[in-house]
């Protein structure tokens, strides 16, 4: 319980998230504003940020950049379950939407790019401190 404390930030936007990929969104057809993988869009953005809110936690608790393959691993699994459940959520609970494995691997490629973004701020951050 003492280690969730400092992930409020990402609690939150996992809530956030849930929400908005539970409700009904316009039909692309009809709205100028959404266009073709607009959908696809969401979900990378939306999980990228949550890895980087998750990161962000893991910082503060322990005060500094911490680059350990079983931190990075952890997180990946957390959002991988996220997106995961909120696949199965939608294609169990909500008929207007679908369960798609495009919307996962998008979730997934988010994750990704906030891992790699992690891991060359960790880089730049230790070759700063060795000068």
């Amino acid at each position: 319980m003492r280690k969730l404390r400092y992930q409020g930030w990402a609690i939150a936007w996992t809530g956030v998230i849930l929400v908005l990929c539970c409700v009904k969104m316009p039909a692309s057809s009809r709205s100028g504003f959404f266009f073709e993988g607009f959908d696809k869009l969401v979900h990378l953005g939306f999980f990228f940020v949550l890895t980087v809110l998750l990161f962000f936690g893991r910082i503060l608790e322990k005060g500094k950049y911490d680059f350990r393959f079983f931190s990075i691993f952890k997180i990946v699994f957390i959002t991988s379950s996220i997106g995961v459940g909120i696949e199965l959520i939608q294609w169990k609970f909500f008929p207007y939407r679908s369960a798609e494995t495009w919307d996962f691997v998008c979730d997934m490629l988010g994750v990704m790019m906030a891992v790699c973004s992690y891991i060359v701020l960790h880089k730049s951050d230790y070759h700063e401190k060795k000068a």
